[in-house]
C-alpha cells in the first residue's frame, strides 16, 4: 500500500471497468456467483459445476466479480498469534529480518514451490491475516517485513531503495527459504519482486504473482500521468517540506493518527467492511517505531527505482497479475494500470485478472476473490 502524497491518491478518480479491444476470448460464467473470466483457459474458475464454458477465443486476460462465498476460505490469523510465531533473520550480518512461515504439518509434503508474500508501503507481514491460512492448506507459505517496516529493523539514516527491497529478497529466497519460490507481492513488494525476478541468476524465483504492482517506491515514478503531472508541483513541496524535520515530524504524526488511517484505508479499499480496528493498528502499530520517520521520508522523497515497462519483458517464468478495478493508487486508466492491462496480449507467459469492486490491496480488500483466482493458478504450476 503506499502512503505518498496521501491526500492526492485519495482523489484519483475510479475506473470500474476494463475494456479488452484485442483478440477473441474464452468465456466461462459461474452462474451461481456472476463470475466471468476470459483467458486461454478457465484456469481462474474453480471449475466443478454451475459453469457453462463457450470457447470463443485465446487472451490471457479474466474479470471476475465478487462470489457470495469462498469454496476454499481459512481462518483469518489474529494479529497477536503471527507476531508470536514469527522468526529472526540477520541479513547483510547486521539488519534484523522478521519473517513468518507456515504450512500444513498434516500434509507429508507440498504439491507445489513455497510462496513468499512481499507487503507493500506502511503494512508488514499481518496485511497477510486472510490469505495465510488458505495458502498453507496446500502451500509452504513464507512472509517478510521488508527493511524499514513491520518488526524489521528500521535503521537510522538508511537510503532507502527498489533495489535494496530487491535483494533482500533475492538473499532470503537464497538463505533462507533455499528453494525455487513463488513471489506474491502488492504494490510496492510487487516491485520488489519483479525487480528480483529479473535479477535471480539461481533460479530461485518459480513464480509471479502480482496484486496492483506499483510503478515506483513513490508517484514520482509515474509522471507521465496526467493527474500527476497536474500535481508534480505540489510533490515536490512535499519533498521538500519533508527534508525539514520539524514539518516531517508534524506531517508524520498527523498521518498516522487513527481517524488518518482510518479515512486513507476507506478510500483505497472496495470493501468497506476489511477496513476494522485491526488494519489500522496493522498499519500505525510499527508507524511508532523508532526509525519509522525517517523510512517514511527516505521512501516518499527517494528515488522511484526501475520501471515495471522495461522490467517485465525480461521475465519468461510464469506471472499472475490481480488488479482491483477500484483502485486510486495505481488506477487501471493509468499509465501502470494500462500497461499491465496490455500485457496478456503481448506475452505468452503473463495472465491478467481484473477484480471487480476491489481497491488496492485485493487480498486484503476481498480475499475470497484472490483466491478462487489464485489458487487455480499455482495448482497449474504445480503441475507444469
Amino acid at each position: 500500500m503506499g502512503f505518498s502524497s496521501l491526500a492526492i491518491a485519495a482523489e484519483l478518480p475510479l475506473l470500474c471497468s476494463l475494456v479488452n479491444t484485442k483478440g477473441e476470448r474464452f468465456l466461462c460464467q459461474r452462474r451461481k456467483h456472476g463470475h466471468v473470466c476470459y483467458g486461454k483457459k478457465p484456469i481462474f474458475c474453480n471449475i466443478k459445476s454451475n459453469i457453462t464454458a463457450t470457447a470463443t477465443g485465446s487472451n490471457n486476460t479474466a474479470t471476475t466479480g465478487s462470489p457470495s462465498s469462498s469454496s476454499c476460505g481459512g481462518k483469518v490469523l489474529e494479529i497477536k498469534e503471527i507476531e508470536e510465531r514469527c522468526r529472526k533473520w540477520i541479513w547483510k550480518g547486521q539488519f534484523s529480518i522478521n519473517y513468518f512461515v507456515s504450512f500444513n504439518s498434516d500434509s507429508q509434503s507440498s504439491p507445489g514451490p513455497p510462496l513468499l508474500l512481499v507487503h507493500g508501503f506502511g503494512a508488514s507481514i499481518p496485511h497477510w491475516r486472510r490469505n495465510i491460512d488458505t495458502l498453507a492448506k496446500n502451500y509452504t507459505v513464507y512472509a517478510v517485513d521488508l527493511l524499514g517496516f513491520g518488526a524489521s529493523d528500521k535503521p537510522e539514516g538508511f537510503s532507502y531503495t527498489m533495489e535494496e527491497w530487491a535483494q533482500l529478497i533475492l538473499d532470503f529466497l537464497d538463505e533462507v527459504i533455499q528453494k525455487p519460490t513463488v513471489l506474491i507481492g502488492n504494490s510496492v513488494g510487487s516491485l520488489a519482486c519483479v525487480i528480483a525476478a529479473s535479477e535471480s541468476s539461481h533460479a530461485l524465483v518459480r513464480g509471479l504473482v502480482l496484486l496492483n504492482c506499483a510503478g515506483g517506491m513513490n508517484n514520482k515514478a509515474i509522471v507521465d500521468d496526467w493527474r500527476i503531472k497536474l500535481f508534480l508541483p505540489l510533490l515536490w513541496l512535499i519533498d521538500f517540506l519533508l527534508k525539514q524535520r520539524a514539518i516531517a515530524s508534524w506531517i508524520f504524526e498527523r498521518v498516522k493518527e487513527r481517524d488518518t488511517l482510518r479515512n486513507i484505508l476507506l478510500s483505497v479499499y472496495g470493501n468497506k467492511e476489511s477496513v476494522d480496528e485491526d488494519l489500522v493498528e496493522i498499519i500505525r502499530g510499527p508507524a511508532c517505531d523508532e526509525g519509522a520517520l525517517d523510512a517514511f521520508v527516505s521512501i516518499v522523497t527517494g528515488p522511484p527505482g526501475p520501471n515495471p515497462v522495461t522490467l517485465m519483458p525480461r521475465l519468461s517464468i510464469p506471472i499472475l497479475v490481480l488488479w482491483g478495478d477500484q483502485d486510486p493508487f495505481t488506477p487501471i486508466d493509468g499509465p501502470v494500470g494500462k500497461y499491465f492491462s496490455s500485457l496478456p496480449s503481448q506475452l505468452s507467459n503473463v495472465s491478467l485478472c481484473m477484480l471487480e469492486g476491489v481497491g488496492h490491496c485485493p487480498h486484503d480488500d476481498k480475499p475470497d476473490l484472490v483466491h478462487d483466482n489464485l489458487l487455480p493458478w499455482l495448482a497449474n504450476l504445480a503441475a507444469s
